[in-house]
Formats: structure tokens, sequence, C-alpha cells
């Protein structure tokens, strides 16, 4: 799996700062109004529209929720517009160490078209919450390929062992975690509605 160097990673973590400022100022909002929207504290918004910290997944779906877009949406405004055929090599990957989460956009958002596919891979211990949807109604399709996955949508737990697909649309939380001793990769369809 490619990785971004440290640079790079940086990089990426100023022209996403850059543009979640920018998302702000045309609606605008205040840091505070942002705040009170996302549930994100003010300091927080502030240090990841400078760069001085990589925003989590959960942070950017708060985000993205408020802003109206998937985080897909959100991170290829920063990536630029991608070509018909995505090479392996030219796919964008984004990691969230915090939670150890990695997510490769294998097929990102395209003008024109409502689905995309995302590779994930958790890391052993790995859970991440999400409390609301970017987009409410979003169809998912989440095939796991290695590993075990726990996904919880609303209160309701499913398992996945590799293989396993679980189909869904997302209209309130959801939890997704690495349920075996080893990390999980899957494969996730996000078709917009």
């Amino acid at each position: 799996m490619r990785h971004e160097e440290p640079d790079a990673s940086h990089d990426v973590d100023a022209r996403l700062g850059a543009r979640l400022a920018e998302l702000r100022a045309e609606r605008g909002w205040s840091l505070g109004e942002l705040a009170e929207r996302s549930g994100v504290s003010r300091s927080t918004l502030s240090r990841a529209e400078r760069a001085e910290i990589s925003p989590t997944a959960s942070l950017l779906n708060r985000l993205c929720a408020v802003f109206g877009r998937t985080m897909s949406q959100l991170l290829s405004e920063v990536e630029g517009e991608s070509a018909l055929l995505v090479r392996a090599a030219d796919q964008p990957v984004w990691e969230d160490r915090a939670s150890g989460f990695v997510r490769r956009s294998v097929s990102p958002p395209h003008t024109g078209m409502r689905g995309e596919l995302v590779e994930g891979r958790l890391t052993v211990g790995a859970d991440i919450a999400y409390d609301r949807p970017t987009v409410p109604g979003l169809e998912q399709h989440i095939w796991v390929l290695e590993g075990a996955l726990a996904v919880t949508v609303q209160d309701v737990e499913h398992r996945l062992d590799a293989g396993d697909c679980l189909r869904l649309r997302v209209w309130g939380t959801t939890r997704f975690r690495c349920a075996g001793d080893e990390d999980v990769r899957y494969v996730l369809a996000v078709v917009l509605p």
C-alpha cells in the first residue's frame, strides 16, 4: 500500500484546511457558528483550518454533514478531479493515524457520476463512530476482503467476515470496528441518493 510521505501528507492537510475555511467563508459563518452547527469546538476547527492538526475521519464526517458533501467529495476537491481511468498509483490515500484508518479512493467522485469505490483498512483495535451521515439516505455496500469488520447501524451491529457484504442506506449513526485479531480490509461502494 502506498503511503503519503510526511511532506505530502502535510500538503494535503494544508489544502484541506484551506478548503474547509473556504466552505465556511462561502456561507458567511464564523468559527463559532460552524462549531455550533457541527458540534466541533472552535479551537479544533481553527487548528484544522490552519493545518496545525490532521483532521480525523470522525471530524471530517461532521463537517461534511454540515457542508452537504460526502467525505470523498471533500477530499477530491483538494486532490483535483480524477480521470476516467484511475491507475493504482494515482488513487489518493488518506490516513487517520489517530484511529488506525487508511482510506484509498479507488474510484473517486467524478462529475456526472453518483457512485464511487473506496478501499478501507482498519488496524486491530480501530473503532470509528460517525454521529450522522454526510448525506442523509446515502447508499453504501460494504464488502469485506480480509479480516473481520463490525458495522453498527443505528444500534444494530452486523459482523462481517471475509467475503460478506452489507447493504444499507445511512440515515443515522454508524460505527466501523475491526472485529478480529488482524487488520481488516474492505471495499465501500458509495452511491449518492
